[in-house]
């Protein structure tokens, strides 16, 4: 992603950099701060802008040119660590564990590490990517960690849930909310930056929901649509399907998010994005569809579904979510989402392909 202002490579969310630059500026950098937003926002490019920032050796940090910078943008700093859920269940999973949460162990392992000094930069950076993640013990015990934060040590929490992070950590981080950007600048800036064409520029626009890092995605390679289209087309089969078949791909599904939570989240993310799409075709409202490359088979499931039952799946789709996001066990949550869709005509799943 081209970078922003003194290389800050954070776009799109000015008033958030401004606030972290004048911070870096006047040696005001808070000791832990809780990043809020969806996912592929740009809260794990701003948690590394950040950490380059406390360790950039330029006047104006973080330059993104420096020995530190650059380490940092490869992955290689020794004091910058990233924590996440699916990293620890990709490495513990070879060894027959599964794992639903950041453990107390995991915790400790940090506490650990930031009780030494630097070993290379200034400052050793925490990223707790999926901060909803962390148990109860593991959420306490970052906590007396928090309240008496050792010199040099910053960490950074990222949540796509904020309503799921224990409510004290959250108390003793500063919240910073990145929200998704407008239709408009997101197809601006696809167009400038990487030289979109501008159909193509206004249906990853639309179709990201504003979530640059997604729109990005997308462009760089066929997949991340293909990939798209996949799921989508396997959503709209669902409800002209056998209740034994949803049974069996429920239990697919809950073998895919113990292998890795974000997959299986995404899906049920663009499954709640297609019934607020039909809920706004019913309501006359076709210019704020997401899904707009489907919108003649919108139109025609809008057909199949009562406004009101609309609402009720759109809610027990969230509700779904919200059960797997707090470790309900994934094979019940999910095969009570498949029997609560009725039964319809088949579906005809026809996508517009991209032009551009």
């Amino acid at each position: 992603m081209s970078r922003g202002p003194s290389g800050w490579r954070t776009v799109g969310q000015n008033s958030v950099v401004e606030l972290l630059q004048s911070g870096l500026r006047q040696g005001r950098v808070s000791h832990a701060y809780l990043l809020v937003g969806p996912q592929h926002v740009g809260k794990m490019t701003l948690a590394l802008d950040l950490a380059r920032g406390v360790n950039c050796d330029s006047d104006t940090p973080p330059c993104g040119e420096c020995r530190s910078c650059l380490r940092i943008a490869d992955g290689k700093h020794a004091d910058v660590r990233v924590l996440s859920l699916d990293a620890v269940t990709l490495t513990e999973t070879a060894k027959g564990k599964r794992r639903t949460e950041l453990g107390i162990d995991d915790i400790k392992d940090v506490q650990c590490l930031a009780a030494l000094p630097p070993f290379e930069g200034k400052t050793k950076v925490f990223i707790v990517d999926g901060a909803e993640r962390l148990s109860t013990e593991a959420a306490n015990c970052l906590l007396k960690t928090l309240e008496e934060p050792p010199p040099h040590v910053l960490f950074i929490l990222l949540s796509a849930h904020e309503n799921l992070v224990l409510p004290t950590v959250i108390s003793r981080c500063q919240r910073l909310e990145l929200r998704p950007l407008s239709t408009n600048a997101t197809r601006q800036l696809l167009m400038d930056r990487y030289g979109m064409a501008e159909t193509r520029a206004g249906l990853l626009a639309r179709v990201s929901s504003g979530c640059l890092g997604w729109a990005v995605t997308a462009a760089t390679g066929e997949d991340h649509l293909e990939h798209r289209s996949k799921s989508l087309n396997t959503l709209m089969e669902i409800v002209s399907t056998d209740y034994a078949e949803r049974l069996g791909l429920a239990q697919e599904w809950a073998g895919r998010f113990e292998k890795s939570r974000y997959d299986i989240e995404s899906l049920l993310g663009l499954w709640l994005g297609w019934w607020r799409d039909l809920m706004l075709v019913k309501s006359g409202c076709p210019a704020g569809v997401t899904n707009v490359d489907y919108q003649a088979e919108l139109e025609r499931q809008a057909g199949l579904f009562p406004t009101q039952e609309v609402a009720r799946l759109a809610s027990v789709v969230r509700q779904t979510m919200e059960r797997m996001a707090l470790n309900a066990n994934p094979r019940l949550a999910l095969e009570f989402l498949m029997l609560s869709i009725p039964k319809k005509g088949r579906a005809r799943p026809a996508p517009v392909a991209p032009a551009g």
